[in-house]
């Protein structure tokens, strides 16, 4: 057990586990936001649709929902850059450039 402990310490478990949780919570509510905000409004521009995930290209019997795509690649895009102000306002690449100075030149900690 005090092998377990002193992993969880070292790595950072806890950290990773706090992270992960959190990054739930900022993806359901960016998903809010584009579905909920983005996609209509620029469902506005458009009078046929009034939301983006539901423009299609139909070819044959196939439907290609390049609207759903966008809106996705719209949502990775704002998840992403809210992750990077973060790293960036906390100074979480100055904690990383320390652990990677703790290394030795043989690799070994």
């Amino acid at each position: 057990m005090k092998g377990f402990i002193i992993f969880i310490r070292k790595q950072g478990i806890m950290g990773l586990t706090i992270g992960f949780i959190l990054g739930g919570s900022v993806s359901k509510l960016v998903s809010a936001f584009v579905t909920d905000i983005i996609n209509p409004v620029i469902g506005l521009f458009f009078e046929k649709v009034d939301s983006l995930e539901k423009f299609a290209w139909t070819i044959g019997g196939t439907k290609i929902l390049w609207g759903d795509f966008v809106s996705n690649l719209i949502h990775c895009f704002i998840i992403t850059f809210v992750m990077y102000l973060l790293f960036k306002k906390l100074g979480m690449e100055k904690l990383d450039q320390q652990s990677h100075e703790k290394i030795s030149p043989g690799g070994h900690i």
